[in-house]
């Protein structure tokens, strides 16, 4: 039984080669249509950025993620659209989008009323009190990643922390530690958006 077995599989799989040996100069000649989409997906692939780049210093600590609905989508790819502007690599990008994740879950946020953390504004959670711009500036995902990346530039070394430390050290947070649970879900953002 075994052998009779074998004999099929292998009968099949030579039918399958020699069909496709035949096939293939057959199919040189066909309408290319479809087929010239999956190479062009595949490019896309390759002009990914490389994640040893996104994240240098591998993860630190547990990974947090959540689920991105249209508005947060376009703030991410507003946050990397403002990295680009100002020649920043993608690593800005990750960190910039991280500190987002973790100050707003990428939402434009204006004033919370009793929620709110004195007045702080915007993706950043920026505080015009503190500088940052004014309320309808820090609400402005293109000025408020601009204006978050100058600080970043302000910090000797940026680009060799672990992204925890460069967040913390623009934002001056009460959590400084908090940044670093989302460099993954940042990184795959960038990864997947940096060249769309």
């Amino acid at each position: 039984m075994n052998t009779m077995l074998r004999k099929s599989v292998l009968g099949i799989a030579g039918r399958a080669f020699t069909g496709g040996v035949f096939a293939g100069p057959i199919a040189a000649h066909a309408d290319t249509g479809p087929v010239t989409a999956k190479p062009a997906a595949v490019a896309v692939q390759a002009d990914k950025p490389d994640m040893g780049k996104l994240i240098p210093h591998g993860v630190q600590g547990a990974q947090s993620k959540i689920d991105l609905n249209d508005e947060q989508t376009a703030n991410a790819k507003a946050i990397i659209a403002a990295t680009k502007k100002a020649g920043l690599p993608e690593r800005a990008a990750v960190i910039s989008i991280a500190t987002s994740l973790q100050e707003s879950k990428l939402e434009n946020l204006g004033h919370l009323g009793d929620r709110n953390d004195h007045d702080s504004l915007g993706l950043f959670q920026q505080r015009p009190s503190s500088g940052w711009g004014t309320p309808e500036q820090i609400t402005d995902p293109k000025y408020a990643t601009l204006a978050f990346e100058k600080g970043l530039k302000q910090v000797d070394g940026w680009q060799d922390m672990p992204l925890t430390e460069a967040a913390q050290t623009v934002q001056v947070s009460a959590y400084p530690d908090a940044y670093a649970q989302w460099e993954q879900q940042a990184a795959h953002l960038v990864a997947q958006h940096w060249n769309s």
